[in-house]
């Protein structure tokens, strides 16, 4: 697997220093499980954020801090009980993300979007961020849309291309209210990726806007 899109600096500095909110903390997470470039350059900017820290007063952190996903991948197994318990032998879905999940793929309850696409809305314990699976069908675009905020699309399985490149597993898009795009799933296969925001899409399409506030994007 050859990933070429990768975590931006300062979200890696971010994460580094604990100051990422969950939703921003579970897809750098993910990346990081799947790209051992990023573990390295973490590594040099936990290093950085240790000589930020040397100099400045202690602060509490806030609960939607990478503290909120230590503290979910650090649950006992009793703690997990009646979550899927059978993994696949290799499992699409990474532990950062399958530790919200209960489980792979299999454990992901899907809600449709419409023309083949669904979602999966992903529960944290913070309010600033909307975490979600998405899952878009071979071939098929997702609606125009440009950005009220930021937005991190991470692929798991399959490809997407939009008007900035392809995206495949492990790629991590992060696009702002500058872009607006069409990404469209590759012929081969469903593309199912996970994706973060801070602030509702907004959809060129004056029907999708519609329904937009039903379908909770």
């Amino acid at each position: 697997m050859t990933i070429r899109h990768h975590i931006s600096d300062d979200l890696l500095l971010s994460y580094a220093m604990g100051s990422l909110a969950e939703g921003w903390s579970i897809a750098v997470a993910t990346h990081l499980a799947l790209c051992p470039d990023c573990r390295r350059r973490l590594v040099e900017a936990e290093e950085i954020g240790g000589g930020l820290l040397e100099g400045t007063q202690p602060q509490a952190i806030e609960p939607s801090s990478w503290e909120s996903v230590r503290a979910r991948l650090s649950e006992r197994p009793a703690e997990k009980a009646g979550r899927a318990a059978v993994q696949a032998e290799k499992p699409i879905i990474p532990r950062p993300l399958r530790d919200y999940l209960g489980g792979d793929l299999e454990a992901v309850k899907w809600r449709s979007l419409g023309k083949g696409a669904s979602q999966c809305l992903i529960r944290t314990g913070e309010n600033t961020t909307q975490v979600r699976l998405l899952k878009i069908p071979a071939g098929k675009p997702v609606p125009e849309h440009s950005h009220g905020g930021r937005e991190l699309t991470l692929v798991l399985s399959g490809a997407f291309e939009d008007e900035t490149g392809r995206f495949g597993p492990g790629d991590l898009e992060d696009a702002d209210g500058s872009v607006t795009h069409q990404p469209r799933a590759t012929p081969d296969a469903d593309c199912i990726c996970l994706a973060v925001t801070d602030a509702p899409l907004r959809f060129s399409s004056w029907v999708v806007r519609l329904v937009q506030p039903i379908l909770g994007i």
